[in-house]
């Protein structure tokens, strides 16, 4: 567990970014039951946080991607969060929608991004991937190459990493699931019976809840 990914799960429950219940599920708008529930544009109503998260996006990004052009954020969680690494490193910006509009010039691409580029995108939660990949998909269509996508949390899903994989896109994440399921228990947001309850959620989501 790096120092990062540990100081972020805590600024998230501290700030009730991610709310953890396993005996009284959520239900999210797939119909899963889940023992989390996760909104990481809470980040931003907190300078403390946000610049935290703003920092660590960019020393990410600066590391790993060295040779990237342009930066997008994934609608709409992400756009924030890539616009406040851009401007830590002062990049080219842009954001992409999982689809384009349906009006007007019918973007799915907000600002510049040109053929040829080679694209890092951000987002804030990852959890199946999919609207991950409908980006990757906008940035292709623009001709670019996305070299890679940082997010700040992810639930480990392994579908999600499979549709990372089978297109061949590095991945990274501030933090994860079963880092912030371990901070709970430390900092008694859960008891430790609960941990293997709910890390079990990441291997089957699906099946969790029956």
């Amino acid at each position: 567990m790096s120092n990062e990914s540990a100081k972020l799960a805590k600024f998230l429950l501290e700030i009730k970014a991610v709310k953890l219940s396993p005996s009284d599920p959520f239900t999210w708008t797939s119909g899963i039951k889940s023992p989390i529930y996760c909104d990481n544009r809470m980040v931003l109503s907190f300078p403390v946080v946000r610049d935290f998260v703003a920092q660590a996006l960019a020393d990410r990004i600066r590391s790993s991607f060295p040779k990237a052009d342009r930066i997008a954020g994934i609608a709409t969680a992400g756009i924030a969060h890539g616009a406040l690494a851009a401007d830590r490193l002062d990049m080219s910006y842009a954001y992409v929608r999982p689809e384009p509009k349906k009006h007007g010039l019918k973007n799915q691409v907000e600002g510049l991004i040109q053929k040829g580029d080679k694209v890092v995108l951000v987002e804030d939660l990852i959890s199946t991937g999919k609207s991950s990949m409908q980006a990757v998909e906008g940035v292709r269509k623009e001709g670019a190459e996305v070299i890679g996508l940082v997010a700040l949390f992810t639930y480990g899903f392994t579908s999600a990493l499979r549709r990372f994989a089978d297109e061949d896109i590095p991945v990274y994440t501030l933090s994860n699931f079963d880092i912030l399921s371990e901070v709970a228990a430390e900092e008694g947001y859960i008891s430790s019976e609960d941990i293997n309850k709910i890390k079990a959620f990441a291997v089957d989501p699906q099946g969790w809840g029956e």
